[in-house]
């Protein structure tokens, strides 16, 4: 646990907690975290409003919640894909939950509600400094991120390291589908040595 309050990506329900009626598309929830008594992480509940209203409150505290729209699931076809995108860094290391990523979680987070893909739902003051709850627009995953309290003459630093991760990602990935298909001749001929551009990941980068 990085700083106390480990959590990992929490998927949206597709169910009430309360009465186990199934959400309709577009249906307006209420999505809550609670503390978890078994752990020091937390626990997600997704409501219909009338088992909000209607859950037993008893003892247990909640840590947030709020209301949003439930999207049914969209059946896509899996695309391939040679590089990690900045969403999917960001679910790679809110899962790892490595304490020296606190700021590169934070920069990822404000940028992708910048591209309207997350959207910032709480902010929580917490012994480690304050949590911030954010959700994914569409599929609903809740991400929840320590403020690190980045300095502006870091900023750049950590954004660089942003772009560092993805364009280290994408390298790798396109490398092993080159050695998977190069045949074996090919291969030895080259040396096994490939150079690759990394100007395409640079133009896509988060903040470029």
């Amino acid at each position: 646990m990085a700083f106390g309050e480990s959590w990992h990506i929490k998927s949206r329900a597709h169910q009430c907690a309360v009465t186990g009626k199934s959400f309709a598309d577009g249906e307006v929830i209420v999505a809550a975290i609670f503390p978890d008594p078994d752990s020091s992480g937390w626990l997600r509940r997704d409501y219909s409003l009338e088992g909000w209203k209607n859950r037993e409150l008893e003892a247990e505290e909640k840590f947030s919640h709020w209301k949003t729209v439930y999207h049914a699931p969209v059946s896509q076809e899996k695309v391939e894909v040679s590089k990690e995108s900045p969403l999917d860094l960001l679910r790679r290391l809110v899962d790892e939950d490595e304490e020296h990523t606190d700021k590169v979680r934070f920069i990822l987070a404000v940028m992708l509600e910048r591209q309207k893909i997350l959207v910032e739902k709480d902010a929580q003051a917490v012994p480690s400094g304050i949590l911030r709850v954010y959700e994914h627009r569409k599929e609903g995953d809740v991400f929840l991120i320590r403020d690190p309290n980045v300095a502006l003459d870091q900023v750049e630093e950590v954004q660089q390291e942003v772009i560092a991760l993805l364009e280290n990602q994408s390298r790798a990935a396109t490398e092993e589908g080159i050695d998977a298909e190069m045949p074996a001749e090919t291969e030895a001929e080259t040396g096994g040595d490939v150079e690759l551009s990394t100007e395409e990941v640079q133009a896509d980068g988060p903040f470029g």
